[in-house]
């Protein structure tokens, strides 16, 4: 995973396959292609998204862009070879007295079961530590989304509990899973892979 930024001073996140970049008003389409699918979409918060709820989302992404010292990192997930967005992700630095952050991600469902949720929550993970400095990083999951919860338990997080009904999403209470890596469980984990 290499860093930099783009020739507009966007973020730009590379790996093998994919960049992760800021979003811009041009991934309208995209976006709205994977957040009005309802199986897409089952597990999480939000959705079925209009294109309105679709715009107002890039442009508070476009506005998070010039925080200063910025937080908030909702960024498109794109394929290298094609230059096609395929989803979306991001990292928050949630308490940065902490030094605490979350990841979350969501493809299109045309792109499931290639590897790119865990080449993008392994991004993330490595932006967050290396980048943001953070000391912890979690996500969380629905707890019938397997899917997802195999992709964090293969990024080397570990699961944390369950939250009872802490979320209201979707006009009902909703438990997640609670995962999370430490950076120095993440040096160590790099470090016998190698």
């Amino acid at each position: 995973m290499s860093r930099r930024k783009t020739c507009d001073n966007r973020l730009a996140i590379n790996t093998e396959r994919l960049l992760l970049r800021d979003l811009s008003v041009k991934d309208l389409r995209a976006v709205h292609e994977y957040s009005s699918d309802p199986e897409v979409v089952r597990y999480m918060d939000w959705g079925l998204n209009t294109e309105e709820d679709d715009r107002n989302f890039i442009r508070l992404a476009a506005a998070s862009q010039h925080e200063k010292p910025r937080k908030h990192y909702s960024l498109g997930i794109t394929l290298k070879d094609t230059n096609k967005l395929i989803g979306g992700c991001g990292i928050h630095e949630s308490n940065p007295d902490n030094r605490e952050g979350w990841i979350g991600y969501c493809l299109n469902r045309e792109y499931w079961r290639k590897g790119y949720a865990t080449e993008t929550a392994n991004a993330l993970i490595a932006f967050g530590f290396k980048r943001l400095r953070l000391h912890r990083i979690f996500a969380t999951c629905d707890p019938a989304n397997t899917a997802s919860a195999h992709v964090l338990e293969k990024i080397g997080m570990q699961c944390e509990g369950r939250l009872r009904q802490h979320k209201w999403a979707k006009r009902r209470w909703r438990d997640s899973l609670l995962y999370a890596i430490l950076d120095h469980e993440w040096k160590q984990l790099n470090a016998s892979q190698k």
